[in-house]
């Protein structure tokens, strides 16, 4: 089991191949009435096998709420919910002696935890365990829509193929844009049919790509999060980081700032007379570890997808050999694609959890 939160507290539990996997989550809004069919929605983003750019494992991610619970009115308890695993074929799986599959957590998990890790289909590791947060994530969008906060994402950069990003002073025209474009969420079509041909062709060949996922989140109040330990960047960085494949974040313009000056840099401030806002937004959103008001915006590379068909060397740790190695198993090409809404879960817990920093 892993959790998250300063104010709220959510632990996923169970594995890949488990009969379940499931959430447990104190502190969620007392009296919120959310909407089932839109969560089932979100739901079905993230589930697999429901593109011809996913693995092929057909689960219906249904969640089944055990309690916190009144039909569908939070009622103040500890949120409990499963989602049944019904599509394994744990047979992929078997070995004679272990074999660790490169770039994934085998390696470090069996030495670690020794002969009782359960690793089918990657185990706890695995990006199944993401769909128990988009249940609470799932709610939490829907929560903070309600006060006037909207969150969105969308695949930046796919095998190399870059979309248009976000602008970030005034994204909420192209988060409308994305509500209609959920099964490949891309601003540009022409570059989302190129990300398809990439994913396609790496696919044929038994190969991966990676990627860059894009999330933006407006009508943020000023001055959520605190300095240092407790700011915007480390909590949302926190939990995007436990979605597997992760593998670096970035804020606003991020390492691009690393590169220029500072006059180039600063965001200067501009008012209409009654508020002050910025001119540009190369902070994301954020200072100081608080939000500025302006929109949140942060992009996450996800690494290929390490479950590859081509050959590749390993290890025989029985024998201490080098053995030539070919996955079995069913994996997504770019795991990105299906992670897209995991982001925007992961995002609208954080922001959520930040709001609660005054009320506790």
């Amino acid at each position: 089991m892993t959790t998250y939160g300063k104010n709220i507290k959510m632990t996923i539990y169970g594995g890949s191949h488990d009969s379940e996997i499931g959430v447990k989550i104190m502190g969620l809004p007392k009296g919120f009435t959310f909407d089932e069919g839109e969560l089932s929605a979100f739901m079905k983003r993230r589930a697999p096998g429901n593109n011809p750019y996913s693995t092929n494992r057909k689960e219906a991610d249904a969640p089944v709420f055990l309690s916190g619970v009144d039909g569908y009115t939070l009622n103040g308890d500890e949120l409990c919910a499963a989602i049944k695993n019904t599509n394994q074929r744990s047979s992929d799986y078997e070995q004679k002696s272990f074999i660790p599959r490169p770039s994934h957590a085998d390696f470090a998990a069996k030495i670690k935890y020794g002969e009782s890790v359960d690793l089918r289909g990657g185990g706890h590791f695995s990006g199944r365990l993401t769909a128990p947060m988009c249940i609470v994530g799932g709610i939490c969008l829907q929560y903070l829509k309600s006060i006037g906060i909207e969150i969105g994402a969308h695949l930046y950069a796919v095998g190399g193929v870059y979309d248009t990003p976000f602008n970030m002073v005034t994204p909420k025209e192209q988060l409308d844009i994305l509500k209609d474009r959920s099964d490949f969420p891309v601003l540009d079509t022409e570059r989302g049919e190129a990300m398809k041909a990439a994913i396609t062709a790496a696919a044929s060949e038994g190969d991966s790509v990676g990627a860059i996922i894009e999330c933006a989140a407006v009508g943020l109040p000023i001055g959520l999060g605190e300095h240092m330990f407790d700011g915007m960047e480390n909590r949302i960085s926190s939990i995007v980081f436990g979605i597997p494949a992760v593998k670096g974040i970035e804020f606003g313009n991020g390492f691009e700032c690393a590169r220029i000056r500072g006059s180039q840099n600063n965001d200067e401030f501009i008012t209409d007379g009654k508020t002050v806002t910025a001119k540009t937004n190369n902070a994301g959103g954020i200072l100081g570890g608080m939000t500025s008001g302006m929109p949140l915006v942060f992009r996450a590379a996800m690494k290929p997808t390490p479950s590859i068909y081509k050959e590749q060397n390993s290890v025989d740790m029985a024998t201490m050999t080098p053995v030539k190695l070919t996955v079995k198993g069913r994996h997504d090409p770019c795991v990105a694609l299906r992670a897209t809404p995991v982001f925007e879960a992961a995002c609208a817990i954080a922001i959520y959890d930040a709001l609660l920093d005054n009320n506790t």
